[in-house]
């Protein structure tokens, strides 16, 4: 028979042990605690102290680069210091700069724009002209300023894109679609085509707005996100099941009974490692008037998404979405309102890595980000692309003094 009496005399003493030990768990619990919301605050204090600027960059009607361009690019602006000594991580809040790289439609019109501390102005403005010497590159007014979410009035959805596979396995690159500046522009395929066309496709009362940032990838030694060592067992992982499917055979090696697949997941494994790394984050949503709204446009943007995926490798998929997927999950909305309203809050604020909105981030290296954030040639060929009207030309020589 059950005991209650023999039961409270347990309970008694197991809250007698735990209140005589508390000076041993708690205090260590309570330092911890501090610990992390001083970080979290002299961090979000140094944060919202810097300036900040869009600059949008307009494109001609032909670019004969690939985008390889763009990887010298972010190679050039990638910035890996910041964080300094411990004293100036940890206490004076300092991090690594992180960048937004943007692409928005408002009603059909596509643009590119680029988030940054106004500090790294001129240094992204210098290597943008470097590489893409025909574009035009303005500061502008944050296009995010005036957009609120009224379920009365609009609606959206919105949602975070995360990879497939584990971060050394790489997705499909520009390298895959044998991108190249030397091939007839009829020819190409640009991965990135599928993304812009869905952004011009976009009409009256809708818009779509795409972030993804990114910072300087840095290995830290025991790191659970070490990418090295993430590499490792992947591969390792990939060769025992060689070793399971030549079990039975009498000195047969692992490697030698891998499929074709297995070996080409090894070797883009290991080459995806030999590039720059970069920390990063995606957000999309799909914005519009609610009489405009098309059921469509939050699938329309992750299929756009679609292209970057490999079969045996990795690619993109949503997370976090503003969507449930029964109707007594959420009652009244209220919860679906909230998660609208979080997520464009958090676009506004190009939070990822660190609070308000820090989330757990994935690794791409410079060609795969290269990949899913370039400019495009003419081979797209989106009517309302935002170009500049004429070619830029040098002034002849014989002009009158």
């Amino acid at each position: 028979m059950f005991d209650l009496t023999s039961l409270a005399g347990i309970l008694g003493k197991t809250l007698g042990i735990l209140y005589l030990s508390s000076v041993l768990w708690l205090l260590p619990l309570l330092v911890y605690a501090f610990w992390k919301l001083w970080v979290d605050y002299v961090r979000w204090e140094s944060i919202a102290k810097r300036e900040y600027i869009l600059l949008e960059i307009k494109l001609p009607k032909e670019i004969r680069k690939s985008p390889k361009a763009m990887e010298v690019v972010l190679n050039a602006i990638s910035q890996t210091g910041g964080e300094g000594n411990w004293f100036a991580k940890y206490w004076k809040g300092g991090t690594r700069p992180w960048f937004s790289l943007e692409m928005n439609s408002i009603e059909g019109q596509v643009r590119f724009i680029i988030w940054a501390q106004k500090s790294f102005k001129r240094m992204i403005e210098s290597q943008i002209y470097a590489e893409y010497p025909e574009v035009e590159i303005y500061e502008v007014e944050d296009y995010m300023k005036d957009v609120f979410y009224n379920p009365e009035i609009n609606s959206l959805w919105g949602g975070e894109f995360i990879l497939t596979k584990a971060d050394p396995y790489p997705i499909k690159t520009y390298t895959d679609y044998d991108l190249k500046a030397s091939d007839k522009e009829e020819e190409k395929v640009d991965p990135i085509s599928t993304m812009v066309e869905y952004l011009g496709s976009l009409g009256e009362g809708e818009r779509a707005y795409i972030q993804i940032l990114t910072r300087a990838h840095k290995e830290e030694e025991g790191a659970h996100d070490n990418l090295k060592e993430q590499a490792k067992k992947e591969i390792e992982k990939i060769l025992s099941e060689g070793k399971l499917k030549g079990k039975g055979e009498k000195d047969t090696p692992a490697a030698a009974s891998l499929t074709k697949n297995q070996q080409d997941a090894i070797g883009a494994i290991e080459r995806s490692l030999g590039k720059p790394a970069y920390d990063v984050g995606i957000r999309g949503i799909y914005f519009a008037e609610k009489d405009k709204f098309n059921t469509m446009g939050g699938p329309g943007l992750i299929n756009a998404f679609k292209q970057y995926n490999s079969v045996n490798l990795n690619g993109f998929k949503p997370t976090n979405t503003t969507s449930f997927d029964y109707p007594w999950q959420d009652y009244k909305n209220i919860r679906l309102n909230k998660k609208k309203k979080y997520i464009l809050d958090a676009y506004k604020r190009r939070s990822y890595f660190h609070p308000p909105y820090k989330r757990k981030h994935f690794v791409l290296n410079s060609d795969e980000l290269a990949t899913i954030y370039h400019f495009p040639g003419r081979v797209t060929g989106t009517p309302t692309f935002v170009r500049i009207a004429s070619k830029k030309a040098e002034a002849p020589s014989n002009l009158p003094i």
